[in-house]
């Protein structure tokens, strides 16, 4: 607090000169000099304590208080000394310097059109067995309601676990309810997202599930379900709690019900039951056949569009919209304005999470460590430097983007061919689906599985479940680029680097993930 100390000091000294008394002839002589001095003392104090209330109240606006004044004084004597390389969003310094050398380079051959041989390593093996239990189904247990929160492949790990929970207990499963999400705020039912008729059908020879509650159980609770008993089960419970807890319940009642039922699930379970798992995500889980119909148009549309590289497209998963970017807590480019954008998104949607007592934020450590979002303009440098051209057709799959028409023009300089769900579709077509962001990023979905090369960004679940499908779905040989952001940040960090030095670096990142797309055993 060395602003505060030094106006204690002024202010005390200023009282001290200009309090005198009358104390005799050599000091009434002096008397003319003192009020002067101390004059000009009061002015002083009164400049110093009027940036202090400043500086106060701009924190106290931003969220931080005095804790937060303490820390913009600490972070102000830090910055003093250069940041560490990678701490500071450096990268748009860097576009500009290889702009030109970007625009003119050209890939002979283009990676769309190299061919991959497997790697050698560990045998790759589908999750599912053949061999997968289907003996004739025992009496029902009871009913298993759940409800799925989250967004699209948050929900797709509830139906999942549930599926597996009610065979564990013999349950007949009501088919889930999906959660309102507060930031998601999607109203889509079950039947809107996934083919219902063909989840049921699939999985009739493991478990019975059925599309509501029988009227006769409904009675019992007054036609509420809020009535009956929630189970409150802790996360990443185990098959035996659900046997000893759980089941008892259900026999007693004859329906149990859990809420929420994100992640509710121990990863590791019994063969039989992660093969059912893994079943009800790859076969049983289809999209609606509305989503199906426009995703498979979309995707049509995609490869004629690359006739350049004989149908082939790059599908990138960009996490760039504010709220993952307020989430984050990292620093870009916009200045104050993005500091105050950012604070009301974090303060809109996780309402004093983060100005909790001993939380710590340090967007220059998340940048280094590689927590920090991609940039549409890093994405585009990264493909550039592997040796995708101005010839690649690039399907992005996103949210809205923050400031989109900021960070998504350098993107499409670098990526003229570039689609999305907006433009791959007609107004007709995009209107049935606006509003409602699970749908829209089943489209995305589709339009990722079928790509040559799927690129990811950040780690969510859109990207895992995309990348363990297309595995599945083309024999363990799936092109997957996962770019170590660590490496990443260090490169952004230089505006001085060569394109040549550049270039070689994102070409070994390239490789390294292409190492890590073949012949790994898919697991849920």
């Amino acid at each position: 607090m060395p602003l505060v100390v030094v106006v204690e000091v002024a202010v005390g000294e200023a009282s001290m000169r200009g309090g005198g008394g009358d104390g005799g002839g050599l000091k009434g002589a002096r008397r003319p000099g003192r009020a002067a001095l101390a004059g000009r003392w009061r002015r002083v104090a009164v400049m110093l304590l009027a940036l202090a209330y400043a500086a106060a109240m701009l924190v106290v606006f931003l969220g931080g208080g005095r804790a937060g004044l303490v820390g913009v004084v600490a972070g102000a004597l830090r910055r003093r000394a250069p940041a560490p390389t990678g701490s500071v969003y450096r990268s748009h310094l860097v576009f500009e310097r290889l702009l030109s050398e970007m625009r003119a380079s050209a890939s002979r051959p283009h990676p769309l059109m190299a061919s991959h041989n497997k790697k050698s390593g560990k045998r790759w093996a589908p999750c599912i067995s053949k061999r997968m239990t289907q003996s004739e189904l025992p009496p029902s247990n009871g009913f298993l309601i759940i409800e799925a929160n989250g967004g699209l492949n948050q929900q797709r790990i509830s139906i999942c676990d549930a599926v597996a929970v009610a065979s564990l207990l013999n349950a007949t499963l009501v088919t889930p309810a999906f959660h309102l999400n507060s930031v998601w705020r999607d109203s889509s039912k079950f039947g809107d997202i996934f083919d219902e008729d063909h989840f049921i059908g699939s999985l009739r020879k493991y478990i019975r599930v059925v599309k509501e509650l029988p009227e006769d159980v409904f009675v019992k609770f007054d036609h509420n379900i809020s009535s009956i008993p929630n189970m409150r089960t802790k996360a990443f419970s185990s098959e035996s709690y659900y046997l000893e807890k759980v089941l008892p319940k259900l026999l007693e009642l004859g329906v149990v019900r859990i809420a929420p039922f994100s992640n509710r699930l121990a990863h590791s379970v019994s063969r039989n039951i992660q093969a059912l798992r893994c079943f009800a995500n790859y076969e049983a889980l289809r999209f609606s056949e509305s989503i199906r119909m426009l995703g498979k148009n979309m995707v049509d549309r995609m490869i004629k569009r690359s006739s350049l590289t004989d149908g082939k497209y790059v599908s990138v998963h960009l996490r760039f919209e504010e709220d993952m970017v307020a989430f984050s807590c990292c620093i870009y480019d916009g200045g104050w304005r993005e500091n105050i954008e950012m604070e009301n998104a974090r303060e809109r949607s996780w309402r004093g999470k983060f100005h909790r007592p001993g939380r710590v934020i340090d967007p220059e450590a998340n940048r280094r460590n590689g927590k920090c979002p991609l940039t549409p303009l890093e994405v585009g440098m990264m493909l550039r430097g592997m040796g995708f051209d101005n010839t690649t057709s690039l399907y992005v799959a996103s949210g809205k983007i923050y400031n989109a028409e900021k960070y998504m023009t350098p993107l499409r300089q670098l990526f003229p061919l570039l689609q999305t769900k907006d433009t791959l579709t007609s107004p007709e077509e995009f209107a049935q689906f606006k509003g409602h962001s699970s749908r829209l990023a089943a489209l995305d979905y589709m339009v990722c599985l079928q790509s040559e090369d799927f690129v990811t960004t950040q780690g969510s679940n859109f990207p895992h479940f995309l990348m363990g499908h297309r595995r599945y779905l083309y024999g363990g040989n799936a092109k997957t680029i996962k770019p170590d952001k660590r490496k990443l940040v260090a490169l952004f960090d230089n505006p001085n680097i060569r394109w040549d030095r550049f270039k070689r670096h994102m070409q070994d990142i390239h490789r390294h993930s292409e190492l890590k797309g073949y012949n790994q055993v898919v697991k849920y």
